[in-house]
């Protein structure tokens, strides 16, 4: 994997969703003047972690179905390209599942500063893990990889 630099591929996914749910928290303290008190949006906010976590856990259950890697730090070992279940539509539902519960943390917190570090996870997750892996995935499954992202986006 000569071609990836820096932190692509080093940092699990997970290790970067609960440091921004840490920052996100540290900022909603920090800026409690520019925070929101409703309960419809906490309710709401719930509702979208509980959607995050089926998205992931949908996910995972199509990959180990089709016996390939879970493991985001390694594309290389994935056995076969999976395009079935909910990835008809979305090549990244993991990825997706974890932006999802983390605007619902953020909704939760009521802070629309940490609903911004929600586009942070989501930039940094493309850069150093997506992008990667899509490089990746090219190079091993070609023409078919091709026609995938033609008929699937990124993340919704």
């Amino acid at each position: 994997m000569s071609y990836l630099t820096g932190l692509e591929l080093k940092v699990p996914p997970i290790i970067v969703m609960l440091s921004t749910a840490s920052f996100m928290f540290l900022a909603a303290k920090a800026t409690g003047q520019l925070s929101y008190d409703v309960l419809e949006i906490k309710i709401a906010g719930w509702f979208c972690v509980l959607a995050g976590l089926i998205v992931i856990f949908r996910g995972v259950q199509v990959f180990r179905s089709h016996q390939t890697t879970i493991d985001p730090r390694t594309p290389d070992a994935s056995s076969q390209l999976v395009t079935s279940g909910i990835y008809r539509f979305t090549r990244n539902p993991m990825y997706l599942g974890m932006a999802l519960c983390l605007t619902g943390w953020g909704l939760y917190l009521g802070s629309f500063i940490a609903l911004v570090l929600v586009y942070g996870f989501s930039t940094y997750i493309t850069r150093f893990q997506i992008l990667s892996e899509e490089r990746l995935l090219k190079s091993k499954f070609g023409l078919m990889y091709l026609d995938y992202i033609r008929d699937v986006r990124r993340w919704l």
